[in-house]
């Protein structure tokens, strides 16, 4: 499917990335307000986080499958049911009183997650010229950006200074906004060369494909896995008080909807160059830590640079799984989401080892360890790169670039 129009596809690629945000928004909203959770359903904190873990696991489970089931569909049918979901789930959410239906609540939408992200990916690629795929692809991945950084603190002030049940409207509204854009403004999206469930499953037997999710799952690893202990690493390293760390949290996610920009021009470019130099660099960044980490001043520009390298990296993971299963891109988005979970929760039980043994200064140390493997995972993931179609188009750059 190839829009003709440069303003159809660019608002089809807006609705896509709001829709993404509202996805992102219902999974990770919860997250600045477990306490409030705790309280309302009289659990305690670390019972409310199954809230979180539910959700990522059915979200880990169902990554590759609930994309493909609906591969065969109209899409925009599809993305509609997926959000019908999500709203009548947040509703439920809304009014329950028993805490076993919130968790029940929250594991049925993170069935249909994967169905729309990974859907969001596929449209938005196909909807523009090839060359500029990777570009729409990056302009989706700042919805999820957008997700952490904007809807985690407009949830948590929505129920700290309403209720509980006024974020989960907050989130049925913003799925509820994107629904009705979608029927209005998005035409009908027929599936052209329907693959078997099985012509499918075929690309698993893809050397290059298994590279790369390995490259997904190590470069994820090292990423999340430092980020999910970042405020703890402010808070008793660069010793910054909760208001300022919020305001370092904002910067980051702020820097990660630039390196999303970013990497769209970069991967159109020089795809196989992008893709190799990006753990390198973070490689630095992290390293920087351990001289520079209690200092406040160089710290702020750690966690900018951070942030940068962390949206390119994102889609450096999308596309170089996309890419190994051209032919089934559902799939390959479903796997991308899979990896990309199964790595945030093995870089974060490795930092999480090096904080139990050594203290959270040496927390780096685990994301260090996910770097190196995923150098080695890129480079014969990236093996079989070809100029890209910018490059063919223009073989003077190709040059230039080499």
């Amino acid at each position: 499917m190839h829009n003709k129009t440069e303003g159809g596809s660019g608002l089809l690629v807006l609705i896509l990335t709001f829709g993404v945000f509202s996805i992102l928004n219902t999974e990770m909203g919860v997250i600045g307000m477990l306490p409030l959770i705790a309280d309302t359903f009289q659990v305690s904190v670390p019972q409310a986080g199954w809230t979180v873990t539910v959700f990522a696991l059915v979200i880990a489970v169902c990554g590759p499958i609930t994309p493909m089931l609906f591969s065969r569909f109209d899409r925009k049918m599809v993305m509609l049911s997926a959000l019908g979901v999500f709203i009548i789930s947040n509703v439920v959410s809304m009014f329950t009183e028993s805490f076993a239906v919130l968790l029940f609540s929250r594991a049925v939408p993170a069935i249909f997650h994967p169905v729309y992200v990974s859907m969001a990916f596929t449209v938005a690629a196909t909807s523009v010229a090839k060359e500029d795929a990777p570009k729409a692809v990056a302009k989706v991945f700042i919805g999820v950006s957008a997700g952490m950084v904007l809807g985690v603190p407009a949830a948590s002030f929505i129920a700290s200074e309403t209720s509980y049940a006024m974020a989960m409207f907050f989130f049925a509204a913003v799925n509820g906004m994107v629904f009705l854009a979608t029927i209005v403004c998005i035409p009908s999206i027929p599936v052209t060369g329907r693959l078997s469930y099985g012509e499918q499953l075929r690309v698993l037997k893809k050397p290059a494909l298994w590279y790369a999710v390995s490259a997904v799952v190590f470069t994820n690893g090292a990423v999340f896995g430092f980020f999910s202990y970042l405020s703890d690493y402010l808070k008793s390293v660069t010793e910054l008080p909760f208001t300022i760390i919020s305001l370092v949290l904002f910067i980051y996610g702020s820097a990660n909807i630039v390196g999303n920009i970013l990497a769209g021009r970069l991967l159109a470019v020089d795809a196989r160059r992008t893709i190799r130099l990006t753990p390198f660099a973070l490689a630095v960044v992290l390293a920087s830590l351990f001289p520079l980490g209690d200092s406040f001043i160089p710290m702020l520009g750690i966690i900018l640079l951070f942030g940068i390298l962390t949206g390119l990296s994102s889609n450096n993971s999308q596309y170089m799984i996309s890419n190994a299963a051209l032919e089934a891109p559902e799939f390959a988005n479903g796997l991308f989401l899979t990896s990309a979970n199964s790595g945030t929760a093995i870089g974060t039980a490795l930092c999480g080892l090096f904080i139990s043994e050594m203290g959270i200064h040496y927390s780096a140390f685990g994301a260090l360890i996910c770097l190196a493997a995923a150098t080695v995972a890129i480079f014969w993931a990236t093996r079989p790169y070809r100029c890209t179609p910018l490059m063919k188009k223009y073989p003077e750059l190709a040059e230039s670039m080499r």
